[in-house]
């Protein structure tokens, strides 16, 4: 068995296996056809408003949601080789997302750094909820 690692090193761990992305950067990303998925919980998203064009997917159904080869996928989630890029709050929810649709083969899959708060202070577009 080997010894427990704390959330610091895991996600420490995760981000070194891919390349996370800036707030402008997922906005060119989404402009070029990358699925922005807004995973933060409802009351933030009633509080702080939504990013147009992302969808919604609950944390909880996210896997179920993006695999590609699942019967409960979105119509988005066409293959493997989509540009997903995982938006929560601060951006730490969304590295442990990102790294969890890594393993379904989603090799494309990242996430904001900063999360939506970084998005919003980069003065990017808002709409409210």
């Amino acid at each position: 068995m080997s010894a427990p690692v704390g959330i610091d090193a895991l996600l420490e761990k995760i981000r070194s296996g891919y390349a996370r992305v800036e707030p402008q950067a997922a906005y060119e990303a989404s402009l070029a056809g990358a699925l922005l998925v807004d995973i933060r919980y409802q009351a933030l998203r009633e509080r702080d408003g939504l990013i147009p064009g992302a969808v919604v997917v609950e944390r909880n159904e996210l896997e179920w949601r993006l695999d590609p080869q699942g019967s409960h996928r979105l119509p988005e989630a066409t293959g493997h080789d989509l540009r997903v890029v995982v938006i929560c709050n601060e951006g730490y929810a969304s590295s442990l997302a990102a790294a969890s649709l890594h393993a379904l083969g989603l090799h494309r899959a990242t996430d904001l750094t900063g999360g939506f708060q970084a998005w919003k202070s980069a003065g990017l577009p808002v709409a409210p909820s």
